[in-house]
């Protein structure tokens, strides 16, 4: 499996923008949602985190919220932007628990598990 980095392109087919670098996000934690073949979560959605979604993501097992230092990782809370697993992102959607994303800054790769259809009705940066 390569760990060469994918192109940085979003799912409109432009330059991938940072997504957040306080938090420091994504899979590289260079504040993108690039991601790789060695990615299985597909960490490529950069959505703005909500009460509801972290309440839901912990209810699944993902606790996004609470603090973990020793991973430096400073907990999220609900405006923080963050590049989520893909499947993740669907999963809330069918759960109509789905954060606002902002697809300038979500990787084209998203695409291979959620339409552009579905996304476009909660884009932070388009409505």
């Amino acid at each position: 499996m390569s760990d060469e980095q994918f192109p940085s392109v979003n799912v409109f087919g432009e330059p991938l923008l940072p997504c957040s670098e306080d938090p420091l996000t994504g899979f590289f934690r260079d504040g993108c949602c690039n991601t790789n073949a060695q990615d299985l979560g597909s960490h490529t959605v950069c959505a703005e985190m909500t009460t509801e979604f972290l309440a839901f993501s912990k209810a699944q097992g993902n606790d996004l919220s609470t603090p973990h230092p020793e991973w430096g990782f400073p907990g999220l809370r609900p405006g923080d932007r963050w590049c989520l697993c893909a499947a993740r992102w669907l999963e809330a959607w069918k759960h109509d628990a789905a954060p606002r994303v902002h697809l300038t800054r979500t990787h084209q790769a998203a695409l291979e598990i959620i339409e552009l259809s579905i996304l476009k009705p909660h884009a932070a940066d388009m409505n």
